[in-house]
């Protein structure tokens, strides 16, 4: 057995993120591209970092390959490390055989024998899929001070929400005296953000207990904090004040990238004092043509503006050629925007191409009925030919051809 870790993080990345579409087709939610320069995953490694959590297991299963090879050996995170460090745990074979991971809670059974080698006091289990900066060392100390069997991270989130989260109603010492799964009228607006500390040997019976359980779905928020709290054992809520997105969504995943050009918003990424790591290579200039007209947009290195770019995000190495129109529009890596095409209120993946004269969303003004009018989504390496139209809301997942709706 190693040296005791006091506090050790398991990040659930293996997530399909099927709400994202076409996005996550080749990809792991957690690799989803973010904010210019940036992967999703970037932020829960950053924090544990930057929170002095030194071992961090990655548990992935969905379409790994691309996150694997983001991650490497985790030198971009300075956790390329001898001792601790970060690891890749995918589902393995066993003697019975080979088992996927079941639910978030059968995920982190399926890897006590990893835990238990660096025999932590604390375990941490965290989500691959928020956009949030958050000191883990800040809560570990006040799941410590109140003697917690489990702490969970909470956000207080718009009453108007509320029905969309995992809620909690909490005594005056921030014990948790009861839960509510998405409620239709909720009661509560403290939402639980999915990032949980748990006294190790705590966690460890109740995961036992859970996997011996052939009616519970080995999650989490449905069985086993619910099975603790029914236990009576010690659960409180952690109050975080700050920026935290779940970008499950596309809706949620375009807020979250245009919030980085919001100054009301506080998410700054360039704070030294709590710095996002990222594996993308040093940025190379980008060029912007004398005929231009940029406006309140984030240009990531390798990209070639020549037309007009307002309240946007360009990924490394796109080009918007002289006579396009780029508006409210997240832009991944490689991809290019012909003369005379618009691109309005999209997310554009990787290396798609946007042929002359054509138009991929809309202005919303020009809905009156809501319900119609929404992201625009082009998939990566698709072909959107000339004068062909995406639609409002619709998400694209093979080539459009000239003139096409």
């Amino acid at each position: 057995m190693r040296k005791k870790t006091e506090c050790l993080a398991m990040l659930l990345a293996g997530g399909q993120g099927s709400r994202l579409g076409v996005l996550t087709q080749n990809i792991a939610k957690p690799a989803v591209p973010y904010g210019g320069k940036y992967r999703i995953i970037d932020f829960p490694l950053s924090n544990c970092v930057n929170s002095g959590i030194e071992t961090v297991g990655v548990l992935t299963q969905y379409e790994p390959l691309e996150l694997n090879a983001y991650i490497g050996n985790g030198q971009a995170w300075d956790l390329d490390r001898i001792n601790g460090g970060v690891h890749i745990l995918s589902p393995y074979q066993q003697i019975s055989g080979t088992e996927w991971y079941k639910g978030t809670a059968n995920a982190i059974y399926q890897n006590i024998p990893f835990i238990e080698r660096y025999n932590p006091e604390y375990v941490a289990v965290l989500s691959g899929d928020h956009i949030y900066k958050m000191d883990y060392a800040k809560m570990l100390t006040f799941h410590k001070e109140r003697s917690a069997d489990c702490t969970i991270a909470m956000l207080e989130v718009p009453w108007e929400e509320a029905s969309r989260f995992g809620l909690m109603i909490l005594n005056d010492d921030n014990s948790i005296a009861e839960f509510e799964e998405k409620p239709e009228k909720p009661s509560s607006n403290k939402a639980s953000m999915g990032v949980y500390i748990f006294t190790w040997e705590k966690l460890k019976a109740y995961l036992l207990a859970d996997e011996a359980d052939p009616d519970s779905d080995n999650d989490f928020g449905k069985n086993l904090i619910p099975a603790m709290h029914q236990a009576g054992e010690r659960l409180f809520a952690y109050p975080f004040e700050g920026y935290w997105k779940d970008v499950g969504t596309i809706d949620s995943l375009w807020e979250a990238n245009l919030d980085l050009l919001n100054p009301g918003v506080d998410l700054d990424l360039s704070d030294d004092n709590w710095r996002i790591y990222s594996n993308n290579p040093a940025n190379t200039p980008h060029y912007i043509g004398p005929n231009a007209l940029v406006e309140n947009s984030m240009i990531a290195g390798g990209c070639r503006v020549e037309g007009k770019l307002d309240y946007s995000i360009l990924f490394a190495d796109v080009i918007v050629e002289e006579g396009a129109k780029v508006e409210y529009s997240i832009v991944m890596p490689g991809t290019r925007i012909e003369a005379g095409a618009v691109v309005r209120y999209s997310i554009v993946a990787e290396n798609a191409l946007i042929r002359r004269g054509a138009q991929v969303g809309d202005l919303p003004e020009n809905y009156p009925d809501r319900d119609l009018w929404g992201v625009a989504v082009v998939g990566d390496g698709l072909v959107v030919e000339k004068n062909a139209r995406v639609k409002p809301k619709e998400m694209l997942e093979n080539k459009i051809k000239e003139g096409q709706e």
